[in-house]
């Protein structure tokens, strides 16, 4: 990892649909040798995927949730299974597992409205076996928000 490569990774980050020539200019390396390093960034795995992000609240998605997540216990098979369950829940953006609190996980939930949260925590989440309480956070608004990873470390 190079300055190059770090430079190529900053500018993916912020635009991924830049083409290879304005990323070669960016970088300032002629346009094969660019994009050969983002093949080998591709292959090595830096670059998990392409996405676009959407805002949420033109979609419909107006109410987003921290949920803290305590079990009941804490044996494997518990945990495996809250994980496995946790994954099919649309509305489940992020689910970390969490030390320092009296919660085992951290959920990010996002859904149209606190009706559609009701339903959610009631009809999805508690129904989880293993589940032994729920604290919720309602974010009032976003200070910052971001998708970029820091760089700045890989001097």
């Amino acid at each position: 990892m190079d300055r190059i490569d770090k430079k190529i990774l900053d500018t993916l980050q912020s635009n991924c649909k830049i083409n290879n020539q304005e990323l070669a200019d960016i970088v300032a390396l002629s346009p094969s040798p660019c994009l050969r390093r983002v093949k080998l960034l591709e292959d090595h795995g830096y670059i998990k995927k392409e996405v676009a992000l959407l805002d949420p609240e033109k979609i419909g998605l107006k109410l987003s949730v921290i949920v803290l997540v305590g079990l009941d216990n804490h044996q494997p098979t518990v945990m495996s299974h809250f994980e496995e369950e946790i994954r099919f829940l649309p509305e489940v953006i992020q689910c970390y597992m969490i030390t320092g609190q009296s919660a085992d996980y951290l959920l990010k939930v996002i859904v149209p409205d606190l009706n559609a949260y009701q339903t959610f925590l009631l009809d999805k989440l508690t129904r989880i076996n293993g589940v032994s309480s729920v604290q919720s956070s309602f974010i009032l608004r976003t200070i910052c928000e971001t998708t970029s990873l820091p760089l700045n470390h890989l001097d």
